[in-house]
C-alpha cells in the first residue's frame, strides 16, 4: 500500500511492513506483562513471527507483509551481569541464525553514579519524595524533628542509551529510500512522538504499547490523520508466549529459565 498524490491510500498486491522495536522497552514491559522478574516460556522471541501476527490481527491493512525487522537493542555489561550478558549473546545469534530480524542496531551502557531525592512511586509510577516520619526521624541539634527534610541517595545507574534514537533512523531511513509502504514502532517512549507524527502524513503506522501501563500521550493521534490506516495495540503475554523461536536454532538452544 502506498499513497497517492493527493494524500489518499492507494491499494497494491502487496504492503511491505517495516516493524521497528526498542528492545529493551519490549524486555521490560514483556517481564511485567507476564508477572515480573523469572517468569520463563516469554523471552526466547521470534520478532518476525510476533510482527507478523501483531500486523494480521491489528491492522487491517489488506496485503501486508513484514519485509523489514529492525531490532535496537544494547549489549548487557558482562562485568555487572556474566549469566544476563551470556543468554543476551545466545538469543542475538538465534536471532540472526532464524532469519527473525534483518538488522540488529546496538546502542550502548553508560554505566554512572547518581545522586537524587529518595522516593517512592505513586498509582502511576511518578515519583513522590520520601520525607522524616516515624520510625526514621530527623532530628536537629536541639533534638526537635525536622519534618521537612530530604533523604539523599547515591547509587549506580546502569543506563542503556541510543535504543530511541535509532528506531527513529531506521524507519526515517527506510521510508526515504522507499523500502517500506507502512510501519510499526514497538515502543510506548515518548521521545518517539515527533517522527511518529511525522511519518503519518507519509504512510500507516501502527503503534505497540508493549507495556501494561498507559499508552504515552505523545503517541496518541487519530487513525485519520494525514495518509490515514494508523492503529494502536497493547500488548499482552499471550502475544509473547504464541511468537516463540524452536527451543533449538542450529546449535544454539533456549537459555535456562527462558
Amino acid at each position: 500500500m502506498g499513497c497517492t498524490t493527493n494524500g489518499k491510500i492507494r491499494r497494491v498486491l502487496a504492503m511491505r511492513v517495516g516493524v521497528y522495536i526498542d528492545g529493551y522497552n519490549l524486555y521490560y514491559g514483556g517481564r511485567g506483562l507476564v508477572g515480573g522478574r523469572g517468569q520463563p516460556g516469554w523471552r526466547w522471541l521470534d520478532l518476525r513471527l510476533l510482527a507478523q501476527h501483531l500486523v494480521d490481527r491489528n491492522s487491517g491493512w489488506t496485503g501486508a507483509r513484514v519485509e523489514r525487522v529492525v531490532y535496537c537493542t544494547a549489549r548487557i555489561v558482562g562485568g555487572v551481569n556474566p549469566t544476563g550478558a551470556h543468554d543476551q549473546n545466545v538469543y542475538l545469534r538465534a536471532l540472526d541464525a532464524a532469519g527473525a530480524v534483518d538488522v540488529i542496531e546496538m546502542g550502548r551502557y553508560v554505566n554512572r553514579v547518581a545522586t537524587a531525592p529518595l522516593a517512592v512511586r505513586d498509582a502511576r509510577g511518578r515519583p513522590v519524595l520520601t520525607r522524616p516520619a516515624w520510625p526514621i526521624m530527623v532530628q536537629d541539634g536541639s533534638e526537635q524533628p525536622v519534618t521537612d527534610a530530604r533523604f539523599m541517595v547515591s547509587v549506580a545507574r546502569f543506563e542503556e542509551k541510543g535504543s530511541d534514537v535509532n528506531v527513529a533512523a531506521h524507519l526515517l531511513l527506510d521510508l526515504l529510500f522507499k523500502r517500506i509502504d507502512a510501519a510499526v514502532v514497538v515502543s510506548n517512549d515518548s521521545d518517539l512522538a515527533f517522527p511518529i507524527t511525522s511519518v503519518r502524513g507519509l504512510v500507516p503506522i501502527g503503534l505497540v504499547n508493549p507495556t501494561k501501563g498507559y499508552p504515552a500521550g505523545a503517541l496518541n493521534g487519530d487513525a485519520a490523520d494525514g495518509v490515514g490506516g494508523h492503529w494502536w495495540y497493547q500488548l499482552t503475554a499471550v502475544d509473547l508466549r504464541a511468537a516463540q523461536l524452536p527451543e533449538s536454532v542450529g546449535r544454539l538452544r533456549r537459555p535456562h529459565g527462558w
